[in-house]
């Protein structure tokens, strides 16, 4: 019989770190998996029906929380609300651990959520200690490196606990996502209302005369702090042989979006993980028009997927890579969004099922090609 404190789930399919127990149990107790097993399960327990049991997702780029604090043009929610949504959406989602990707920049006529990484960081913080969060939540430091006052926003930030990862981006018109200069024209016409060809003139130049001015010295400036404070980085949107030579010298740790799959090949020759977005697992291609993810897992250049803007993306993107990349089984599907992007930023305390390791779990019922969280729990702790 069970202890009161001790939950066990049965007749489930148990997604380990390098295999599936196709009909087994698992027993967590205290936050953490005492033991898990194949067969019939210990008298007392629930039955999970024959739905997926496997770690909590793992999201290390999600910029979603932006849409829940700005949810139209120039209105800003109460921030810890917004955080609070926000967390409940990740959640049910089957996201109990989550990296908010914050915009350390500011600029004017551009963004409204520009500028507004203190803001949400502190009403973070504030939703934790109040214990209204169902996910554990970190901080991604998304840091545009042309922007003139980055560095000194990313220094008020750096010594936070919670910071687990510094990205290093630049979206100077014509490289990178948007060496299509018409994308991006087309992108920021979409935002907020839209900007009028001659705005966009106006904020294009500026782009160009900041990378100028500030890009290479900011550069620097950031992956010399990332590495003061032990913090993993991230390159973002890498495309040439140069960007990847860079990634390679700032010792970067996971590689965003790679554009081309000619700069996928050659970070991951150097060992640097390769994260691609799960909505262009899920639609099929890049909604910038860069390299499919799914051609890049069919080389074995994809390691780790992240949701990016739609939540729900990242546990159908993982089940889907079976269905279209035979070479990659469920329990490889399920690492990309668990146990690698765990240890990419130092989570070794979760992101599989395995003794000791935390129950962050999730219980997910599949009909008809959709995913359906029905549980979630974390350290134990039933929280969906």
């Amino acid at each position: 019989m069970t202890s009161k404190s001790e939950t066990v789930l049965g007749n489930a399919r148990l997604v380990l770190a390098d295999c599936v127990i196709e009909q087994g149990w698992i027993a967590f107790a205290d936050g953490r998996i005492a033991e898990f097993g194949e067969g019939k399960a210990p008298a007392g327990s629930e039955d999970a029906r024959g739905d997926l049991v496997m770690p909590g997702l793992i999201e290390l780029h999600t910029d979603h929380l932006e849409a829940h604090y700005v949810p139209r043009p120039k209105v800003f929610w109460d921030a810890t609300a917004a955080v609070v949504s926000y967390d409940g959406q990740l959640a049910t989602c089957g996201i109990t651990t989550v990296l908010d990707s914050l915009r350390v920049w500011r600029e004017d006529g551009a963004e409204d959520v520009d500028g507004r990484a203190g803001v949400l960081a502190a009403a973070i913080t504030s939703a934790r200690e109040a214990d209204l969060l169902r996910a554990d939540h970190f901080l991604h430091l998304r840091c545009e490196i042309p922007m003139p006052d980055v560095v000194a926003e990313a220094r008020e930030l750096i010594d936070r606990p919670d910071v687990r990862l510094m990205s290093l981006m630049d979206h100077t018109p014509g490289q990178r996502q948007f060496r299509d200069e018409v994308k991006l024209r087309d992108y920021y016409r979409g935002k907020g209302g839209g900007m009028t060809d001659a705005e966009l003139d106006v904020l294009f130049a500026r782009r160009f005369a900041y990378q100028k001015t500030y890009a290479e010295t900011n550069m620097r400036a950031i992956v010399a702090l990332a590495h003061e404070y032990n913090i993993p980085l991230a390159s973002h949107d890498d495309t040439t042989e140069e960007n990847v030579a860079d990634a390679v010298r700032d010792r970067v740790a996971v590689a965003e979006f790679p554009t081309t799959k000619e700069a996928a090949r050659g970070l991951h020759e150097a060992g640097i993980d390769i994260l691609m977005g799960a909505p262009n697992v899920v639609r099929g291609g890049s909604h910038s028009g860069n390299i499919a993810a799914i051609d890049l897992a069919r080389e074995g250049l994809l390691d780790i997927l992240s949701s990016d803007y739609i939540p729900s993306s990242l546990l159908m993107a993982a089940l889907r890579l079976p269905r279209d990349v035979p070479a990659i089984d469920l329990a490889a599907a399920v690492r990309t969004v668990t146990k690698t992007p765990a240890d990419a930023v130092g989570l070794s305390d979760r992101g599989e099922i395995a003794v000791g390791r935390r129950a962050d779990l999730i219980r997910v019922h599949v009909a008809h090609d959709i995913p359906v969280v029905r549980s979630v729990w974390r350290e134990g702790r039933r929280v969906a």
